[in-house]
């Protein structure tokens, strides 16, 4: 790989052109117009998740009310929406933002080093289209690159694999024609892509099973939204889509409250919910009742009961069980009996990598990541100028993203009227730590040793309440925490020298 002699220079460089880097980006075009910027994306096109998975069925598990950006209001009457529409509207926030110009694709990030001397960063960048390594110098990085693995999912070490003479695919790399008419198919796991795929494959399939080892919370969910519809119609796009997001971010942390808190009554509720859906004499505390409790790993959302509808039919049929071995014609269970399949999907999760796995440098110092801690849920601990982008996991994502690039942008604004172009926020060595993710997801639980920590109480917390963030990201920009410093500073300190 050869190297660019040149470095271009921006204000701003935002990495990944997908639902975070693409909002950060309409924050800054409108509220902080005279910086500029530039977005790098590792692959060849804009829309992140929603391009990368093309598994049959994919779509969103959260409402586009709350999922879609409050400034452009979701307008279509599915509220959960497939991965087409949603890249559509990506796709039209980025044309309606004169953003285009902005992306650079197939522009993979490999390292950022950090000088406070020249308060800027230098960002070592691979580009697959040339085959050569170019250099931007950015006084901001804003990491929207989101917190999982784009180039591998994590699929389990099974016993036998290599013996199935049938095809093994994962959703994370979906071939485009693969041809499941008329074939056995087994979806190993539990999770939002299992619970899609079934219904999803169920038709064409000659049948689907879905081979869990711990059975999901699942809810069902109309997919239009009737009461938002009608404040469309009776308010217009702009304050029905306003009200319905207030209506839905309220009605997700009601539910999440309610399970955290009552969680027998929850369990009771959802299971209630299920068996009414399901075939009557069916096992219902065999499939559908988790050993955890409700919210503990985000619960899934089926629109219109399409996995409920597929089940009632007889297309798909739900396994708990444990994988003893693939054989040469499907996967044998630990009970004994053989599931004959003719393709085997891995829905099994994601590997973490957080920051898209750049290395970072202070001052020639490596960044450790468990050894920061994250302040605001944006900044980490002893790292200046660097902003990352990581939503709820008990709500929508793109809540706390557009409440993140709001401060984000008035921190930018508080530093040009102080005069200051350097920001690093400073955690207490003596405070207790906890790890950066409260949830039991698999894929975190793996991952944990890697990532950033959290405190006991803001600002040092991961907070996943939209209604705590708000406070704490709508309110005052500096506080005790964060030091600043400016060309000033740089010129007093070299003549105290």
């Amino acid at each position: 790989m050869t190297t660019s002699n040149t470095t271009e220079n921006v204000d701003v460089l935002i990495v990944g052109a997908g639902i975070s880097g693409i909002g950060a980006a309409r924050y800054l075009i409108t509220e902080q117009p005279a910086k500029s910027f530039t977005i790098v994306e590792a692959r060849a096109a804009a829309g992140g998740t929603w391009d990368l998975f093309r598994y049959p069925g994919i779509r969103s598990d959260s409402d586009l009310h709350t999922f879609g950006y409050e400034f452009k209001p979701w307008t279509d009457k599915e509220a959960i929406a497939d991965a087409p529409r949603i890249l559509d509207y990506l796709h039209e926030t980025i044309d309606e933002n004169g953003l285009t110009d902005h992306i650079r694709y197939q522009h993979r990030v490999v390292s950022a080093a950090w000088s406070s001397d020249d308060a800027r960063w230098l960002v070592e960048i691979d580009r697959a289209d040339t085959g050569e390594r170019t250099r931007i110098s950015a006084n901001w990085i804003f990491c929207g690159s989101g917190y999982y693995d784009y180039d591998e999912g994590f699929t389990p070490e099974f016993e036998g694999r290599e013996r199935f003479q049938g095809q093994i695919v994962h959703p994370q790399h979906w071939p485009e024609n693969l041809d499941y008419a008329g074939k056995r198919v087994v979806v190993i796991g539990s999770g939002a892509t299992a619970v899609t795929l079934l219904p999803a494959m169920a038709d064409d399939a000659a049948h689907i099973t879905m081979l869990q080892r711990t059975p999901t919370y699942i809810i069902p969910l109309p997919r239009e939204d009737a009461i938002a519809n009608a404040l469309k119609k009776a308010l217009g796009d702009k304050r029905g889509y306003a009200l319905t997001r207030q209506k839905n971010v309220a009605q997700q942390r009601l539910l999440f409250e309610l399970c955290q808190r009552f969680p027998k009554v929850a369990r009771r509720m959802i299971r209630k919910i299920n068996a009414s859906q399901l075939p009557e004499g069916y096992p219902v505390d065999e499939h559908f009742n988790p050993p955890y409790n409700p919210w503990d790993q985000r619960l899934c959302v089926v629109p219109d009961s399409d996995l409920f509808r597929t089940i009632r039919k007889g297309k798909a049929s739900i396994v708990t069980d444990r994988i003893d071995t693939f054989t040469e014609t499907g996967i044998l269970l630990e009970s004994g009996e053989e599931l004959e399949a003719d393709i085997v999907v891995t829905a099994t999760g994601l590997n973490l990598k957080i920051i898209g796995g750049i290395d970072l440098t202070v001052d020639g110092r490596p960044v450790s990541m468990p050894d920061t801690v994250v302040y605001r849920g944006m900044m980490l601990s002893g790292v200046p100028n660097f902003a990352l982008a990581i939503g709820y996991t008990n709500a929508s994502w793109t809540l706390k993203i557009g409440l993140l690039c709001e401060y984000f942008c008035q921190l930018l604004g508080y530093m040009d009227s102080h005069e200051y172009d350097s920001v690093w926020a400073v955690a207490d060595p003596a405070m207790p730590t906890r790890p950066l993710l409260d949830f039991g997801a698999g894929y975190v639980q793996r991952a944990l040793s890697s990532l950033p920590k959290q405190g006991p109480e803001a600002p040092w917390v991961m907070s996943m309440s939209y209604y705590a963030d708000r406070r704490l990201l709508r309110g005052d920009v500096a506080d005790e925490h964060l030091h600043f410093s400016g060309a000033r500073d740089r010129a007093s300190a070299s003549v105290g020298a």
